[in-house]
């Protein structure tokens, strides 16, 4: 059935502008760096991306080695939008991101103008797009000169296969030198997106703070700590069905009696709040004012539904912000 999207979605959601930018970016923002690979229904993953444009979700976040194999979630999310979303591109806000192993070889990751473009040329093939709304840098190159990597940035802009640019994983003094030169190009850094989560705070330490100062944007990923910081793990056992018992990115090793005391004690604010812990760690990435989306990933529409409903909580009270600290003093957060 064809789809139509919902005549009210933009209704559903709350915006964010992108820093000093023209751009605004939902709350919360579908990431599809699980769920949409080969090892997914596709069934169930156009369900998801179905309901995510319904509930008002514009931003669909990509990189190059999403998968599995490596660029399965491009070309997935390709088919989707050649299915159901080809009238709506305008939209949508699509990015993708080069930085991390993609091909054999010297010239498959890193930030080499070579790899960036040559990556970022693959990426758009793999989806049918003439551009990405947003093209990132996936990770600082310490071997490479910032000049190079902003420079295939600045490049991506000037040819039009990107509208916008950004940086990921970059700390505060190499984000304040990348917008420099993206400056001295005439090319703006549009948003910064780094790992920040209640057990991941270390954007606090001057990060948030850089990017609020330098007038971009931030969306935060693994704001629930690759499932954390849900109620998944709260018994003390590993599901089958869990990344912890896959333990390719979070080993069960790390359920720990130390993370159950903490997760139990933030289970507990939550729940006096009216929320899952799920939907509080999202609430509590978003409480920053320097943060403009939070990605989250859905296996599920049912689990999109409830990760959406993290945005129209009630704000914190200063008690509660405290419980979540103590909860998380001893080294977890």
């Amino acid at each position: 059935m064809k789809f139509r999207a919902s005549q009210d979605r933009y209704s559903q959601i709350k915006y964010r502008r992108v820093g000093k930018s023209g751009l605004l970016l939902p709350e919360v923002s579908l990431g599809l760096w699980h769920n949409f690979g080969s090892d997914h229904s596709f069934a169930n993953q156009r369900a998801v991306l179905r309901r995510a444009f319904d509930l008002g979700i514009t931003h669909f976040d990509l990189a190059n080695n999403y998968g599995p194999p490596h660029g399965q979630a491009e070309i997935n999310f390709g088919e989707h939008l050649r299915k159901d979303f080809t009238a709506y591109r305008d939209e949508m806000i699509i990015s993708t991101k080069a930085g991390y192993d993609m091909w054999d070889g010297p010239y498959g990751e890193w930030g080499s103008r070579k790899y960036l473009l040559a990556s970022l040329d693959q990426s758009l093939d793999r989806m049918g797009l003439e551009y990405v709304d947003i093209f990132y840098s996936h990770r600082f190159d310490p071997e490479t000169p910032l000049e190079e990597t902003m420079g295939a940035l600045a490049s991506a802009v000037r040819s039009g296969k990107a509208l916008y640019v950004g940086i990921s994983n970059y700390d505060p003094q190499q984000t304040i030198r990348a917008k420099q030169i993206l400056d001295s190009m005439g090319i703006p850094l549009l948003i910064h997106q780094p790992k920040y989560s209640i057990l991941e705070k270390t954007p606090e330490w001057g990060l948030l703070e850089t990017i609020e100062d330098l007038g971009i944007g931030s969306i935060v990923f693994s704001p629930l700590a690759q499932g954390l910081l849900t109620d998944r793990y709260l018994d003390g056992k590993v599901p089958k069905s869990s990344r912890a018992s896959k333990g390719k990115f979070l080993p069960s090793a790390q359920i720990t009696e130390q993370y159950l005391t903490a997760a139990r004690a933030l289970n507990a604010v939550a729940t006096s709040r009216n929320q899952s812990l799920a939907q509080m760690a999202i609430s509590w990435v978003l409480r920053q004012p320097a943060v403009t989306s939070a990605l989250i990933g859905a296996s599920s529409v049912k689990q999109l539904e409830q990760n959406y409903a993290a945005i129209f909580a009630n704000p914190f009270t200063m008690e509660e912000l405290r419980l979540i600290d103590d909860a998380t003093k001893n080294g977890l957060g």
